[in-house]
């Protein structure tokens, strides 16, 4: 495997690959990144963890808006502070390969969106939602009227139930019908 991947075994790499959506270069690249975000040497891959601060200063993430959420979402952290380990930054980076499946690709973005991990995106999460695409400066923010109506029209469509929210079936249901969202919703190593 040579010295970049001293301590990635053979086992654990074919381990990794049945359980993501990675090819074995892809997991091979994984690890030597994940090891550059780290300041100490690598000797327990498994278990040391990246800071979200280093994880959000990747390329790929620096410029997602959502990119803390990101972290948040995928780390099993005790405390869940964002901060990833090796196996976490895997399965993000399963998440948004262009492998997954758009069930995954749509459980992910869902969790994303939750902003208050209720299950469900009800009036606020839609509102930081937006925020976060359209930016909070006073030029780009919508009205209080705009987003009122924008979040109106996302219920409208999206709110099969009528109970307020999107749930994870519904807000499936309405990625079903964009055939751009698989497409967009990757991350390119």
């Amino acid at each position: 495997m040579g010295a970049s991947a001293s301590h990635l075994s053979k086992e654990q790499l074919s381990e990794y690959q049945e359980l993501t959506f990675l090819t074995k270069q892809d997991i091979l690249h994984a690890y030597r990144l994940f090891k550059q975000l780290l300041s100490n040497d690598l000797t327990d891959f498994q278990h040391t963890r990246v800071p979200q601060s280093t994880i959000c200063e990747l390329p790929e993430l620096k410029a997602n808006p959502f990119r803390e959420r990101i972290c948040l979402v995928f780390s099993t952290a005790f405390d869940r502070d964002g901060s990833l380990c090796f196996e976490d930054f895997l399965d993000m980076l399963s998440a948004f390969s262009e492998s997954a499946t758009p069930e995954i690709k749509s459980h992910y973005a869902f969790r994303i969106f939750d902003f208050d991990d209720d299950g469900t995106l009800d009036r606020e999460d839609l509102k930081k939602l937006v925020n976060c695409l359209t930016g909070e400066s006073a030029d780009t923010q919508l009205s209080e009227a705009e987003m009122n109506q924008l979040i109106n029209n996302i219920l409208e469509e999206s709110d099969i139930d009528k109970d307020g929210t999107v749930n994870l079936s519904e807000f499936q249901h309405v990625i079903s019908r964009s055939a751009d969202f698989v497409s967009s919703f990757k991350m390119v190593l």
